[in-house]
């Protein structure tokens, strides 16, 4: 049983992925400092701080909620790391970096989601 959220292996994966995105988005042209670059950092933010939040929640739809918001925003990366990848703004590495970090965290999201849905009591997670 997890004490916080930070014990979770889908929030820390979440969270380097994060880290992750504000390393190599750093480095992209100054006129997508207010685009893309903005837009992609905000997304992943989202992800793990939508996990952190559902955390505490007490009913099953609460958390199953913050999840799905976290499942969308991962989506959301999922593109900006393609459209990136296009725009020559990474490279084939950084892109299977980007790209091994958001499915380890697609798949442990909908692994999570499925505790969840099968708890009978939803706040030992």
């Amino acid at each position: 049983m997890s004490t916080s959220f930070k014990d979770l292996i889908v929030w820390q994966k979440a969270h380097a992925f994060v880290l992750l995105v504000y390393n190599i988005s750093c480095k992209f042209p100054n006129i997508e400092r207010f685009g893309l670059c903005s837009q992609f950092q905000r997304a992943a933010v989202s992800i793990p701080a939508n996990i952190a939040e559902g955390y505490r929640k007490l009913s099953k739809a609460d958390k199953l909620r913050f999840i799905n918001i976290s499942q969308g925003s991962l989506e959301e990366c999922r593109y900006y790391v393609i459209l990136s990848k296009d725009l020559a703004y990474i490279s084939t590495y950084e892109y299977e970096q980007l790209n091994g970090l958001i499915e380890d965290v697609s798949r442990l999201l909908n692994a999570y989601g499925r505790k969840i849905k099968e708890s009978s009591f939803a706040d030992e997670l």
